[in-house]
């Protein structure tokens, strides 16, 4: 048995377009005059100036002498020495004690009383 199968094939058409011609026409233009003006520069005029030399001339200067003179001073050295520690240790000691004992003693007083003198006229 056959079968039979469609396909569809797109087959491309032909057509007829109308394709517009240019013309090429001509245009009259005015085209502007050109008028050229000349402008004067100055341009600088190099000249040759004479530069004088500037000379170098030595001149002599005198330099004060200086002299040293050196003073031994002397300095002191310090030394650190070690100083035994003296310790004070109190000690006791007795004293004996002194009893005084007044005795009262009695001085006679001598005194003198002044007598008056009788005389005879």
């Amino acid at each position: 048995q056959i079968q039979y199968e469609d396909v569809v094939v797109e087959v491309p058409i032909q057509k007829h377009v109308q394709v517009p011609m240019i013309h090429k026409v001509q245009k009259q233009v005015d085209v502007p005059q050109v008028q050229y003006e000349d402008l004067v520069v100055e341009v600088p005029v190099q000249k040759q100036v004479q530069v004088p030399m500037i000379h170098k001339v030595q001149k002599q200067v005198d330099v004060p002498q200086v002299q040293y003179e050196d003073v031994f001073v002397e300095v002191p050295i310090q030394k650190q020495v070690q100083v035994p520690m003296i310790q004070k240790v109190q000690k006791q000691v007795k004293v004996p004690q002194v009893q005084y004992e007044d005795v009262v003693v009695e001085v006679p007083v001598h005194r003198q009383v002044q007598v008056p003198m009788i005389q005879k006229v």
